[in-house]
């Protein structure tokens, strides 16, 4: 298990150097639809058993820049493309970047959009937390919680790695200020034979 938080000590602009570390159009594995991913450098969780453990490092890959902002929106433009996810490292820790992004897309594309992210935070710790990471935080659609626990490891999952962490329906959660199971954590999944 990595590293639990407290609430407002851990600050974006105290420790994110505003780095991506990939960014992945028209990917069909981070959350529903054909999506543009955009992995932001830097993490303190530090869980083990990350599948993105070189994404710890808050100097991975290269500086954000209005050139990527803009292909990421020409990108978002296609018809194909159901919405943008936000992967790391941690969203959360790196806010200057996730909102750049996410302020520009909403201005230019509504809710006709949407918006998934995932953070080693969980929903009840992001209500406690600054106000950068509850904007953030209001204006996602679906919101994958919870630090990795590689002993509760589930290959089976959707969009999660262990049984611990949540897929909500961020809206509903937003509006109720309480977490709100995503469709997609209640449907059964397929059987292996």
């Amino acid at each position: 298990m990595g590293l639990d938080p407290i609430p407002r000590l851990w600050k974006a602009e105290k420790v994110s150097h505003s780095y991506v570390a990939d960014y992945k159009p028209f990917s069909f594995v981070d959350g529903e639809g054909v999506r543009c991913s955009l992995y932001v450098s830097g993490c303190l969780f530090k869980c083990v058993g990350c599948y993105n453990e070189a994404a710890w490092s808050f100097k991975l890959g290269q500086p954000f820049t209005t050139e990527l902002e803009d292909r990421i929106m020409e990108d978002l433009a296609h018809p194909a493309v159901q919405g943008l996810s936000l992967l790391g490292g941690e969203p959360f820790l790196n806010t200057q970047v996730a909102l750049s992004v996410v302020r520009r897309m909403r201005a230019e594309f509504g809710r006709e959009r949407d918006l998934w992210a995932w953070t080693g935070y969980t929903y009840e710790e992001l209500l406690e937390d600054s106000d950068d990471k509850l904007e953030l935080l209001s204006e996602l659609d679906v919101l994958i919680d919870g630090r990795y626990e590689d002993e509760l490891r589930d290959l089976s999952l959707a969009f999660r790695g262990s049984t611990n962490q949540r897929v909500l329906d961020a809206r509903a959660s937003w509006a109720a200020k309480e977490p709100v199971l995503h469709y997609s954590q209640t449907v059964p999944s397929p059987s292996r034979s």
